[in-house]
C-alpha cells in the first residue's frame, strides 16, 4: 500500500539505501521488511520506476518483487 507522507510521498518503488532493495508498495507481500525501514534509508526515484531503481544498483526485493537481479 502506498504511502502518503514523507519521506515515501505516495511514490510506487521504494528503495532502501542500507540494504540496497527496492520495494513495490502497490505488491506488498508478507515478509516484506518495507515497514522496518528507517526514514534516513528511503530512497525514492524519478521517474517512479523499477528500471530507475535498477540503474542505481538496487535489487529487487524477494518478497514484493522477486527475481533477484544478482
Amino acid at each position: 500500500m502506498r504511502r502518503q507522507y514523507w519521506p515515501f510521498n505516495g511514490k510506487r518503488y521504494i528503495g532502501n539505501i542500507n540494504t540496497m532493495e527496492v520495494h513495490d508498495l502497490d505488491n506488498e507481500k508478507n515478509g516484506c521488511k518495507i515497514n522496518e525501514i528507517k526514514h534516513e534509508h528511503v530512497r525514492t526515484f524519478s521517474p517512479d520506476t523499477l528500471q530507475t531503481a535498477h540503474s542505481y544498483g538496487f535489487d529487487n526485493c524477494a518478497w514484493c518483487i522477486g527475481n533477484s537481479r544478482w
